[in-house]
């Protein structure tokens, strides 16, 4: 045994890997190539706590690098290519901060190039969100054509939950006895953050309650899955007249979001009902949306 212990002593020395790199990953060994070492970034990332859609992402843009490397080192103009492809300058920063990801994690364990570096994201233009004027129409058209589809939209409009996970993953444990308020565990939304949200009355009467671990739309412990809302908001949005172009089911979000500052005019409030990680987020989510920063008073007079 005393041999065996020297044997892999002597092994790990003479390896120039650290414990840390060690720890990472089993899969790690002495004078791994560029692509090993980010294989095994893709599979510790994979073994993570991410959304479905997260990693999706990262394995298409994993596969995407890897047949477009020559050999095993990946270099600059590899990932120029591949990134290049996308037009959409939304599309490109999202596969950069894919592959930043890899290669950070890559990086802690052992790869010393940084084939990213020098590559920056692409400026992006800002998009206007466009919320209802005709909320309580919009609103009424939905309730006439499906329910769920209707308690989402109120959910999304009154609760600032975002529709195609948050709201569509609750279940009746997650309301307070009395329905009043919505307890949420970081790992169930965006900021990672423990969030409790009020349940204003127009909603909570429309709240039958079940068995703690039935999802509210289903009433089974399975919640549907992940495109039931965007297929109903597709279907209906090819039969109303409501709807303007542009306008998707987080406008309700963005609705609620215009409400909550013209009455408080408070960010800090805007920011805890939005489940933002700072004021900054929530600043920045403003000037997407259409509220007038300056008023007539505010310009110059004659």
């Amino acid at each position: 045994m005393g041999n065996l212990l020297a044997a892999e002593v002597y092994q790990f020395l003479s390896s120039d890997l650290t414990l840390e790199q060690l720890q990472v990953s089993k899969l790690i060994k002495p004078n791994m190539s560029d692509q090993e070492y980010f294989t095994v970034a893709l599979e510790n990332k994979l073994k993570g706590n991410y959304t479905k859609k997260y990693k999706y992402t990262l394995e298409f843009i994993y596969k995407k690098l890897i047949n477009e490397m020559n050999d095993t080192t990946i270099q600059s103009y590899n990932i120029e290519s591949v990134l290049n492809r996308y037009k959409s300058e939304t599309t490109y920063n999202t596969y950069r901060r894919r592959l930043s990801s890899l290669i950070n994690e890559a990086k802690k364990a052992g790869m010393r190039s940084n084939p990213l570096q020098g590559i920056k994201t692409k400026k992006t233009k800002e998009r206007m969100h466009r919320p209802f004027s005709n909320l309580l129409d919009v609103l009424d058209e939905i309730k006439l054509f499906n329910s769920n589809l209707y308690l989402c939209s109120l959910m999304t409009y009154g609760c600032l939950l975002r529709p195609h996970r948050e709201i569509r993953e609750l279940t009746w444990g997650d309301f307070s006895e009395d329905l009043s308020h919505i307890n949420l565990s970081g790992n169930r939304n965006k900021s990672g953050r423990n969030r409790i949200v009020p349940v204003p009355s127009y909603i909570k009467n429309l709240l039958i309650p079940s068995h703690p671990h039935d999802n509210i739309f289903s009433n089974s412990p399975k919640p549907y899955n992940e495109d039931y809302f965007k297929t109903l908001w597709s279907r209906f949005k090819a039969l109303s007249n409501c709807i303007e172009a542009g306008q998707t089911l987080y406008s309700f979000r963005h609705s609620g979001a215009i409400e909550i500052f013209k009455r408080t005019g408070s960010l800090t409030k805007l920011q805890k009902a939005m489940g933002h990680s700072s004021i900054t987020v929530s600043i920045t989510y403003l000037r997407g949306l259409e509220i007038a920063e300056l008023t007539e008073e505010d310009m110059p007079k004659v």
